[in-house]
C-alpha cells in the first residue's frame, strides 16, 4: 500500500510539472515573420472562402476543416506574433495585430490576384490535409505573394 502511495504522489507531481508552461523564449525576426506569414494565409483563406461562398466553388467547409486541422499551428503563430509586438505593449500588440488583420482582409475582400476560387479551393482542401508545418509556411510564402510565383505558371 505504501509504494502505490508514493508511486501516486510522484505520478501526480510528474503530472502537475507536465502541465505547467514552460517559459517563453524569445522569438527572433525570423519567427515572427513566419508567424506573420501563417496569419496571413489564415487570413486570406478565410476572406476568399467568403467571397466565394456564393458560387460553385464554395469552400468555406474546405477552410473550415483546414482552420480546425491547423489551429494549434495558428495559435501558437498568433502568439509569437502578438509575442514580436510586446514591446509596444498590451495594447499596442492588440492593435497592430487588428492592423494586419484588417489589412488583409482588405487586400484580399477583391479576390486573390492570381488564384480563382476553384483553385483557392483545391489549394485550401490540400493545406488541410497534406503536409506539416514547413509545407503550410512554404505554401503561405507562395500564395501570399503578390505575383504569381514562377512554380505556379501553369495555374491559369
Amino acid at each position: 500500500m505504501g509504494t502505490f502511495r508514493t508511486f501516486a504522489a510522484a505520478a501526480a507531481a510528474s503530472a502537475m510539472l507536465a502541465a505547467m508552461p514552460a517559459p517563453a523564449l524569445a522569438a527572433t525576426p525570423a519567427d515572427i515573420a513566419q508567424a506573420e506569414n501563417l496569419r496571413k494565409l489564415d487570413i486570406m483563406l478565410m476572406v476568399t472562402s467568403l467571397r466565394c461562398r456564393k458560387g460553385a466553388d464554395d469552400f468555406q467547409a474546405d477552410y473550415k476543416d483546414f482552420a480546425a486541422k491547423r489551429v494549434v499551428m495558428m495559435k501558437a503563430a498568433y502568439q509569437t506574433l502578438k509575442q514580436g509586438h510586446a514591446r509596444l505593449g498590451e495594447r499596442g500588440a492588440r492593435r497592430e495585430m487588428d492592423k494586419i488583420s484588417t489589412g488583409m482582409a482588405n487586400r484580399y475582400g477583391l479576390g486573390h490576384p492570381w488564384l480563382q476560387c476553384d483553385q483557392l479551393k483545391a489549394v485550401t482542401r490540400d493545406l488541410a490535409d497534406n503536409g506539416g508545418e514547413a509545407e503550410v509556411v512554404l505554401a503561405a510564402q507562395h500564395l501570399l505573394s503578390p505575383a504569381r510565383p514562377a512554380q505556379f505558371a501553369m495555374v491559369d
